[in-house]
Parts: C-alpha cells; structure tokens; sequence
C-alpha cells in the first residue's frame, strides 16, 4: 500500500513538472514578438504627417510614430519596386541579387528571406497585396512569392495563426501607385491652394490636384493600416507585435520614383513595439531598408546571416535617446540599374 502511495505522488510530481515544462516552453514562444510589416507602394518620407505634410492626413502611421521610433532619415536600397523589396526581405544591398537587382526579373531562389527563416523558427507567416515584385518567383522553384503564402486579408491571416504561436505578416499595399482617379483629391474635400509643390515640379493647378490625388491615395493606406491596428488591438496582440510602416520607393513624380534623388530614395519609417522601444522618440540616424530583415530576426531571437549587408536596428530602438544614436550611421548607399522597358527594342535594356 504505502508503495503505491509512494508511485503516485512521485507521478503526480512528474505530471507537475511536465505541466511547469510546457508552460514554460509556451511562455518562451509567446514572448517572441509578431512582425507586421506595412509597405506603402510609392510614398515619399515628407507626405506623412509626422513628417511635416500639413495637407495629407495620416493618423495612424502618425500614431505608430508618436508611440514608438520615428526614422527621419531612412532610405531604400533602390527607387524602384523589385530591387527595393528583394533588397528589404534579403537584408542585402540591391546590387548583390544579381537578375533581381532589375524591375520586372526573375527572383534568383537562391538568396534566404527573412519570411522564410522566420517560419522556420516557428512563425506563421502570411502576406497580403503586393510582395516581392513585379516579376517572376515561380521559374526558380518557388511555390509563392518570397514574403509569404498570400492570404485574403489580414483578418483572415490571424484567425489562421496557431494558439501560441508568432507570425509574421506582410501587407503590401498598392497604393499610391498610379493610375489615379483624376481629381480625386479635390472630390474628398483637398483643397489645392492648400498643397506644397516640390522647387522641382511647376506649380500649376494640374500638378496642384494630381498631387492632391496622391494625398488621397496615401490616406487609403492609412486607413487600411488603421484597420490592422483595431484588429491586433481587439485580439489583445497589438503591444507584442513589431509593427513596421515604411514604403518601398518614392512619389511617382518627375525627380521621386525611379530617381536617386531624395523624393526617390527616403522613405518613411515608423517603429512601433512597447515591449522593448520607448515611445515619443526620433531618430536622425541614417538607416536602411535592408536593415529591416535582421533586425526582425535578432527580434525574434536568431542571428542575422552572415551574407546580410543590413544591421539590426534594435540598438537604435532600445536606446533610449532621442536624435543621433550611432556615430557609425552616417551614410546609407543606394543605386539603381535598369527599371523599366520603356522604348522599342527594348533599347532601354542595352
């Protein structure tokens, strides 16, 4: 009899300790962060409101800069779509992904991505609108594009997350991208006596109001991010998850997209994760795209790989300065190659 005591508390000790062991083990996963990353497609850093824009009204990229880091001085890898996004989810400088440093290429499967090494750690991992691109991921044996399968929505993609597990999310957004619904701006109640024209571009009511029809554009994305955000918060994720609003190139505009001009290369940037970042602060340091990737995976407890020209911004958003962080991030390099056919020929292409 007292054997068989003896037999059951020892069981029910183990039965302890395995309990302690799981939740421990699930504790340790639901302390990784989620990433949600929110990529604009052809929005220049000064059209936001935290950065200075008086006319376009963007409330909820102003909110993640107001409660988390806002980078004043970030910068993509290149001013055009393909080579911006591989060189974003690569964590390498544009130059370096060979057919992919071009717009419209194939995507050269043999350069890791930051969703893929995050999956296998674990995360689920989805996207939404526009990934990797244009061009072609599949000829290099890919089965969805290199940001993640795609989902319908971002609702969609979270009720899809496993109990206890992290994700990561890429919503990429297809505005302001051109075409435009001409006068736009001016129907949803912009005025253009009220728009900043750029020293580069004349200043004429046809400019005035196809800039206004930008604006408009880029208060959709903000809307949609606003909706992203109400969601996490419903579902009690929003302080856990590494929220990152950035786009990939600039304003479709003469001296903007496709250019290495500042309307073409800075980007805006706003950080948000109250688990390790204060709020309220600015960062002059010169970053990069590319510093993206690494920095989502030193989040997520892995080392960046060694092939990545990017650095993890994490010191510069657990530090708690404001301005200029680190001495050593005083350039940022950028280029451009080839971005589009746009003559017979295609000449462009020689």
């Amino acid at each position: 009899m007292a054997g068989n005591q003896l037999f059951q508390r020892v069981m029910k000790r183990l039965l302890l300790l395995s309990f302690f062991a799981l939740t421990l083990a699930a504790r340790a996963v639901d302390s990784r962060p989620n990433v949600l990353l929110c990529i604009a497609d052809d929005a220049s850093w000064r059209h936001f409101g935290a950065n200075g824009d008086k006319v376009c009204r963007t409330p909820n990229f102003d909110r993640v800069a107001r409660e988390g880091v806002n980078f004043t001085r970030a910068f993509c890898s290149s001013p055009s779509c393909t080579p911006s996004r591989g060189a974003l989810l690569t964590g390498q400088d544009f130059w370096r992904l060979e057919q992919g440093a071009n717009l419209w290429s194939h995507w050269p499967n043999k350069f890791a991505v930051y969703p893929d090494l995050l999956a296998k750690a674990g995360y689920h991992v989805g996207l939404h609108g526009k990934g990797w691109g244009p061009g072609d991921f599949k000829s290099g044996g890919r089965e969805h594009n290199p940001a993640g399968a795609a989902y319908r929505d971002f609702a969609t993609f979270l009720e899809s997350v496993p109990q206890g597990k992290p994700f990561c999310f890429w919503f990429g957004s297809q505005d302001p991208h051109r075409p435009y619904e001409r006068g736009a701006g001016v129907k949803s109640g912009k005025r253009i006596e009220e728009v900043s024209v750029p020293p580069f571009l004349p200043d004429t009511p046809a400019v005035r109001s196809d800039i206004l029809d930008y604006y408009f554009e880029i208060e959709r994305f903000d809307r949609d991010l606003g909706a992203m955000l109400k969601l996490l918060e419903d579902a009690g994720r929003l302080d856990n998850t590494l929220i990152v609003v950035t786009s990939d190139n600039g304003f479709p505009f003469p001296r903007g997209k496709a250019t290495c001009y500042d309307a073409g290369t800075r980007m805006p940037l706003a950080i948000r994760w109250p688990a390790r970042v204060k709020a309220g602060r600015g960062v002059d340091d010169f970053v990069s795209l590319i510093d993206l990737a690494p920095t989502f995976l030193e989040a997520a407890g892995l080392k960046p790989l060694p092939e990545m020209t990017g650095r993890s911004l994490l010191p510069l958003l657990t530090s708690e300065k404001s301005g200029q962080i680190d001495p050593a991030r005083d350039k940022v390099f950028f280029g451009r190659e080839r971005h589009a056919n746009v003559r017979a020929g295609p000449l462009a292409c020689r």
